[in-house]
């Protein structure tokens, strides 16, 4: 059995990006999810699937926030690769019932790295535009789970236990 390594450290143990010039260019899919409970006072606002702020909308920012930080994903976190997105799809399921809002990024593109943390970074500005428009209602706000669900492409896939979302 090999062990593995950490991918972003030189032979000397110092961080170094991933050298990706000989891996083929490939299609690359990821899709992740942020999962967030709201306050009662916040899940009271929920109207035919959206909340209604003086600042706007908070779902339909959410969205585009959330392509925005997909979309610069290398400029937030170091040692990314830049990635030209083919796609960036972000859908915002709100269960008033359970106070409950799911954010699932799904990412696309054809390069010769995946875009994992593309739609972990989609998801989770999303969450935070979330937070963010919401807190003048309240401050419990809770962002309680970030993760990814599948990826494809490269030299493996993964897909999370259906039974986790």
């Amino acid at each position: 059995m090999s062990q593995k390594t950490f991918s972003h450290l030189d032979a000397k143990g110092q961080p170094a990006m991933v050298n990706v010039g000989e891996k083929p260019i490939t299609r690359r899919t990821a899709t992740a999810i942020a999962l967030i409970s709201l306050p009662p006072e916040l899940a009271t606002l929920l109207k035919d699937g959206e909340i209604k702020t003086k600042k706007g909308p908070i779902f339909q920012t959410a969205v585009l926030a959330g392509v925005m930080g997909a979309k610069r994903t290398s400029d937030l976190i170091p040692l990314c690769h830049p990635l030209a997105l083919d796609d960036c799809q972000i859908e915002i399921k709100p269960d008033a019932e359970h106070r409950n809002v799911s954010i699932v990024c799904r990412v696309q593109t054809h390069a010769k790295t995946g875009v994992e943390m593309e739609a972990l970074t989609g998801a989770t500005v999303a969450a935070l535009t979330l937070y963010d428009m919401g807190k003048a209602v309240s401050q419990g706000i809770v962002i309680r789970e970030i993760k990814l669900l599948e990826k494809t492409g490269g030299k493996t896939d993964y897909r999370a236990d259906p039974a986790e979302y």
